[in-house]
């Protein structure tokens, strides 16, 4: 893999979000050289850049701009040969009181994403979909010909996305793949997600305050997701393609939080607080990936347990709690 990436050009969007910025140190210390597009602020804050190793991040061009903003997204990717688009408003719950925002931002920031690369003839643009694409599974395992559901303002907005790099693919045949994460989760997640949430109210609460319990879920760890995207980019004849990155395995939310409270080691109780719950016909109850395409044409495999993934992340956040607002909400 490094002789792969040494010097080549790179660029992540989204490289501030806790995927991108696990991506852009693995493709520094592969001998990349990463332009890291991050969502400008007048803090010239890199977002979760910061927490990068300082040596990978020395290393790192950052470049601040707006996905919707199409001369900044094309002065990202000109020079580049290689890249991978996480860019997004990924939040569920926002996307249910800003849908504007969220639409703009996920479909036309991936618009404008797609021209470039089409543009600049890039070798290959690595596209970010998410398992919420399929909505409440209709078959037990989820293979990538499910029907698509857009089930919240934000799975439509990339349901469309996902489409529109489809569409390039057939009418300009850019080199664009499509990986579907299944809920990625480690070091550096916000309490956005749940694991963060149950790991951060168990330390530090009495009560661990969730939504839905009996919703099931497929958990991949973050070096598996990034070692899915490496992939993705490396293997031949896959470009139009679109590939599940999931264990294959699933727990509930209930019994995940059991086992997390068993790690941690304290003794709180759990709890449904109506604030977290999603409009009933929004919420998503069932999501477990059948990766075998994946292991077959990219020759993927996660490695990760869910037990050694909760081992590392727990360890993670007793060690950064000071990261965390434990127990307020986080849209």
């Amino acid at each position: 893999m490094k002789n792969f990436w040494k010097k080549k050009k790179v660029l992540v969007t989204g490289a501030g979000g806790f995927i991108g910025s696990h991506l852009v140190e693995r493709l520094v210390e592969a001998g990349a050289s990463v332009r890291a597009f991050v969502h400008y602020n007048s803090r010239a804050d890199p977002g979760l850049l910061r927490m990068a190793v300082p040596e990978n991040l020395s290393r790192v061009e950052l470049v601040g701009g707006d996905l919707r903003d199409a001369d900044a997204i094309r002065a990202a990717v000109k020079g580049c040969q290689f890249v991978f688009h996480l860019g997004a408003l990924i939040s569920i719950p926002y996307s249910y009181l800003h849908p504007a925002e969220v639409v703009e931002s996920n479909f036309m920031g991936t618009l404008n994403v797609l021209m470039a690369c089409r543009d600049f003839e890039v070798e290959r643009l690595v596209h970010t979909s998410t398992s919420e694409v399929y909505g409440t599974a209709l078959k037990p395992m989820i293979d990538e010909s499910h029907p698509l559901q857009g089930q919240s303002p934000y799975s439509a907005s990339k349901i469309g996305a996902d489409k529109l790099a489809e569409s390039f693919h057939c009418t300009y045949d850019l080199p664009v793949v499509t990986v579907r994460p299944f809920n990625t989760y480690g070091p550096r997640q916000s309490a956005r997600a749940v694991i963060p949430t149950i790991i951060t109210q168990a330390i530090a609460g009495s009560t661990i305050r969730l939504g839905s319990l009996d919703t099931i879920r497929d958990f991949t760890y973050v070096d598996d997701t990034v070692n899915g995207f490496l992939c993705a980019a490396m293997a031949g004849n896959v470009e139009g393609c679109t590939f599940n990155l999931g264990t294959g395995e699933a727990v509930s939310i209930g019994d995940l939080s059991a086992k997390i409270i068993q790690k941690v080691g304290t003794h709180v109780k759990v709890k449904a607080d109506a604030a977290r719950l999603r409009p009933r016909k929004s919420e998503v109850k069932r999501l477990l990936s059948d990766n075998s395409l994946a292991r077959e044409k990219l020759g993927w495999n996660p490695v990760v347990s869910l037990d050694d993934g909760l081992d590392k992340t727990i360890f993670w956040i007793k060690e950064n709690l000071n990261h965390y607002r434990v127990g307020i909400y986080e849209l």
